[in-house]
């Protein structure tokens, strides 16, 4: 990607995995759908069931060839969240609430400023955390160890 490209990027994505969105633009214009991927670094997402184009796969070992139906990426100027009260298309604004937590709120014209939560699919990882200790993991023991008093002042280096 060349810098006048790179420049072109979306910085603050306020469109996430698994939002809800409306599509503006295209050949699917005025539908909904849940996104499924964005793919940041060519300001596109795609979005479940929509943009479907014909894809002429070739045979190969493994797998079979063909022509398959699949989900194109749409870019990100064309979708935007639905909101949740009133049911239309809004952009999408940032917050700060009393307690100085960061939420995403509908804007624009005829929107609610309601809160748009966070997808409920985001708090699921990928991969789970592992829950037993590794042979590469520090022991519970050396990790609570207490190797420096601040009141005397041992265990800090001499430099």
């Amino acid at each position: 990607m060349g810098w006048k490209a790179a420049q072109k990027l979306v910085q603050n994505w306020r469109i996430l995995r698994g939002d809800n969105v409306m599509i503006i633009r295209g050949k699917d214009k005025g539908e909904t759908g849940v996104i499924k991927r964005v793919v940041r670094t060519q300001n596109r997402v795609i979005v479940e069931g929509k943009n479907l184009v014909k894809k002429h796969i070739k045979q190969g070992q493994g797998h079979e060839g063909g022509i398959f139906t699949v989900e194109a990426p749409l870019h990100v100027s064309n979708v935007q969240v639905v909101d949740s009260v009133t049911g239309n298309p809004c952009k999408v604004g940032i917050k700060y609430l009393e307690d100085g937590t960061k939420v995403r709120v509908s804007r624009g014209i005829g929107a609610s400023g309601s809160i748009i939560p966070r997808p409920e699919i985001l708090k699921i990882r990928t991969t789970p955390r592992p829950t037993i200790a590794g042979p590469k993991d520090t022991p519970l023991e050396l990790v609570t160890e207490k190797t420096y008093d601040p009141t005397t002042g041992k265990g800090m280096p001499s430099l």
